[in-house]
């Protein structure tokens, strides 16, 4: 642990290695719970197991708490790396495996403690990314509010999710009607000439046993073969193991799982935090992939949110323009990289930063373009 030199007699800056023992685990158990905004892979059972087997020794928890009481009000992890193709600024730790960079910020903290954790943030080197950041969610708020005049917002996108009440309800019956209706239903009749076809939804200890089957399901397919499935390597493997049996002790994880007889067709691995879920993988069996496995599994996910006590909203975390998620999870979730500059440094910095940044996006979309002319 280290602390910031004081910058306020109300606030303090603290930087936690999150592998060590000395850092408050109740506190951030606390602030993850009671945040704003959910962000299940900034809090200890996911985070802890990610950086343990993955080996991201530069990350760093930056806390900004009450100097008297101790309280946390505003959380995340956060490392320094490349925004773009040349340009390094520090940033949210959002990966591959956690692509959500919302900091948890608890319901008190004022705007002068927002822009301190921003401040601190930034440093060194001036600048502070926040990576793929709801836009509409009262975090972002916040976080704009508090730094209106030193902070851009870049890397727009939106990506599938749903709501609840009447709007996920009214988001489902236009997935699930007319000809798709008509053709899943379909496909699900055909899938039962190979046994008895059922959905299950685990939770709790029993997505211990449901993940190992997930873990095979995922490298039997493209993933395995393509070296990126979970048990590829066993750093990852490790990884995921600690992480989904530590989220499942406080019931935050669930397994949905299509069955064909005794054989899994399907499933898909959901984050649980408060009222919010996130669909974290999907795998299916390729054998059985004309009767759209992937999508029969997703849609029977959203039903089971929708009747979910206390749901109130779901992030896919899928790529923008996914081809299977977007149709079935009608709703849509802007995102973007706030980026907050601290000081005549981070000023002079933060346009090229974003420069950059949109270089690099160029850069991708003309190789993408480019392996598909080269495919057909």
């Amino acid at each position: 642990m280290t602390a910031d030199p004081p910058f306020s007699e109300t606030f303090e800056i603290v930087r936690f290695d999150p592998l060590n023992a000395d850092i408050p685990e109740k506190e951030w158990r606390t602030l993850g719970r009671e945040a704003l905004d959910p962000n299940p892979f900034f809090g200890p059972d996911f985070l802890r197991p990610f950086l343990e087997h993955l080996g991201q020794k530069g990350v760093r928890l930056l806390v900004l708490r009450d100097r008297k009481s101790a309280r946390w009000l505003v959380a995340a992890p956060v490392g320094r790396r490349r925004q773009g193709l040349v340009l390094r600024a520090n940033t949210t730790w959002a990966t591959e495996y956690s692509p959500l960079g919302t900091p948890l910020v608890d319901p008190q903290a004022t705007d002068n403690a927002v822009r301190g954790f921003l401040a601190a943030g930034a440093e060194p080197g001036g600048l502070f990314a926040i990576p793929y950041l709801p836009l509409q969610c009262e975090t972002a708020t916040r976080l704009k509010g508090a730094a209106v005049r030193s902070s851009v917002v870049f890397a727009r996108a939106a990506r599938a999710g749903h709501g609840a009440g009447a709007t996920g309800e009214a988001q489902l019956a236009a997935a699930d009607s007319g000809k798709r209706r008509k053709e899943m239903r379909r496909l699900l009749r055909r899938l039962g000439e190979h046994g008895n076809v059922r959905f299950a939804s685990l939770a709790g200890h029993e997505t211990l046993q449901g993940f190992e089957a997930f873990l095979h399901l995922e490298a039997a397919g493209w993933k395995g073969r393509a070296g990126s499935a979970l048990l590829s390597l066993p750093e990852t493997a490790a990884f995921a193991r600690l992480a989904i049996e530590q989220r499942a002790a406080i019931d935050g994880v669930r397994i949905d799982q299509l069955w064909a007889g005794d054989r899994l067709i399907a499933a898909l691995v959901l984050f649980r935090d408060g009222g919010s879920v996130f669909s974290w993988k999907i795998a299916f069996d390729e054998d059985f992939a004309r009767y759209s496995p992937g999508a029969q599994i997703a849609l029977q996910a959203l039903r089971t949110n929708l009747a979910s006590d206390n749901f109130s909203s779901a992030d896919s975390l899928a790529i923008p323009g996914h081809a299977m998620i977007e149709p079935l999870w009608r709703g849509r979730l802007n995102t973007g990289t706030l980026l907050h500059a601290e000081g005549l440094l981070g000023v002079l910095k933060r346009p090229l930063c974003t420069a950059d940044a949109n270089l690099e996006q160029t850069a991708r979309r003309v190789a993408r373009a480019l392996k598909r002319r080269l495919a057909g």
